[in-house]
């Protein structure tokens, strides 16, 4: 029965290996990269010394390397390897999965049971696993390039170890081409800049590598080829980029938290990689106009006037020329001096006015426009600042009985000190007309 979920179809024509399937490692020890995970004082190096290996998550990009590790975690267990894929599974045939691994079990074999896409499955799908999990009928190990903490159930979750896999490195990638060029038993055709250009295309790929290499390596060519001469021939691999899941906000978050930092090249590189995945421009723009606001502040006024300026000169121009405008306003409020005083201070102002409810204002600043409030003592005894020392009365305006609440403290630095300057200004003829 588990023959279904892991042999390929016998009436297929046999052909030439794919390079990617030649060089699949036999032993944990031949995976390239993954040592946080792999390494002797890693977790999955400590399960398989201990012999305590329990059911895993793996989490990562594609061609990291998910689906071999499981296969040889299998193998170095003594475990009957099954694999199935939630995108093609339903709950008939994962009945079987489970009947075959109990029938198995009685006979004195384990499964491991690796579930490709496991955040393809429903939470209901999901709970399925458990039982299989606890009496021990199955090992699972789910792969998923999606954040587990939000697709998977917090019951499979407990009973599993998640273990992040990275996407390879140019270091990763090099040994895996060499590898690769042993197999082949003859050099990649390309120079020293373009094998770098190749290296980087696979984006941390590794089967995108092998791939790629056994393109190159079936080209009949003189000599080595340049750079340009292997974009030519080769298409350049789409950024892995989803507009609407967990990648957005992690750019998103890198941009806002350069900008923050006052990184002018780190916000550059991102709105870049955001812009070069399929970003929206305009979703950009809102979005650096409100790192003005909130993290710039008062500071330097100046930072959201220029924001609002770049997004109407896109809005004008258009694209490509517009990302320009959107570039320089991002330096722009990157390099602007920092403060976030007056958003911290009506974030506390909200909180304040949701704990007083409906309190009224003092009668002393409510309009009496009848003779009735007039009479009840509305508007009675407010002071016009104009015609005050100063042009400051100094009188309450907040709700009788209420504390007097400070909410916007200005800081030291650009625009904001002279804030600064007129918030203790006036808060000196304040307490000078308090003691009068």
């Amino acid at each position: 029965m588990a023959d279904l979920f892991t042999s390929a179809p016998t009436d297929i024509p046999a052909g030439p290996r794919p390079l990617a399937d030649r060089l699949r490692p036999q032993r944990l020890g031949d995976v390239i990269g993954q040592e946080q995970v792999l390494g002797p004082d890693a977790p999955l190096g400590t399960m398989l010394a201990s012999g305590s290996l329990s059911s895993l998550i793996f989490w990562g990009p594609p061609g990291v390397g998910k689906t071999t590790i499981a296969r040889l975690l299998a193998d170095e267990t003594d475990l009957h390897f099954v694999q199935i894929s939630a995108i093609f599974t339903g709950v008939p045939d994962l009945r079987k999965v489970f009947e075959a691994a109990k029938l198995r079990r009685q006979n004195g074999k384990g499964t491991l049971l690796f579930v490709d896409e496991i955040h393809r499955f429903n939470k209901a799908q999901q709970d399925g696993f458990l039982p299989y999990m606890e009496d021990g009928t199955i090992l699972l190990v789910g792969a998923t390039t999606e954040n587990p903490s939000f697709e998977l159930n917090a019951a499979v979750l407990s009973r599993s170890q998640v273990l992040i896999l990275t996407r390879l490195d140019l270091a990763d990638l090099e040994r895996l081409a060499q590898r690769a060029e042993k197999d082949l038993d003859r050099g990649l055709p390309l120079d020293g800049h373009a094998r770098e250009a190749l290296l980087e295309m696979a984006d941390g790929d590794g089967r995108a590598l092998l791939n790629l290499i056994e393109q190159v390596a079936a080209w009949k060519v003189d000599g080595k080829l340049s750079t340009d001469d292997l974009t030519k021939r080769l298409m350049k691999r789409a950024v892995k980029y989803d507009k609407s899941g967990e990648e957005h906000y992690n750019l998103i978050s890198a941009l806002h938290k350069s900008v923050r930092g006052s990184d002018p090249d780190a916000a550059l590189y991102w709105f870049a990689r955001m812009l070069a995945g399929g970003e929206d421009p305009r979703y950009l723009a809102r979005r650096i106009t409100r790192m003005a606001v909130e993290e710039v502040g008062l500071a330097d006024p100046q930072a959201q006037a220029v924001c609002l300026q770049s997004w109407d000169t896109y809005e004008r121009i258009g694209s490509p020329e517009g990302e320009l405008a959107l570039a320089q306003a991002l330096v722009y409020v990157a390099l602007a001096p920092k403060s976030n005083a007056a958003y911290v201070g009506y974030k506390a102002a909200v909180v304040a006015a949701k704990s007083t409810g409906s309190t009224p204002p003092p009668s002393h600043i409510i309009n009496a426009p009848t003779k009735m409030m007039k009479e009840q003592g509305f508007g009675a005894g407010y002071a016009y600042d104009h015609d005050a020392e100063d042009a400051f009365s100094g009188q309450n305006y907040f709700p009788d009985g209420m504390k007097r609440g400070v909410y916007y403290t200005p800081v030291d630095r650009g625009f904001e000190r002279e804030l600064k300057k007129r918030v203790d200004y006036f808060a000196g003829l304040r307490a000078k007309r308090a003691k009068n």
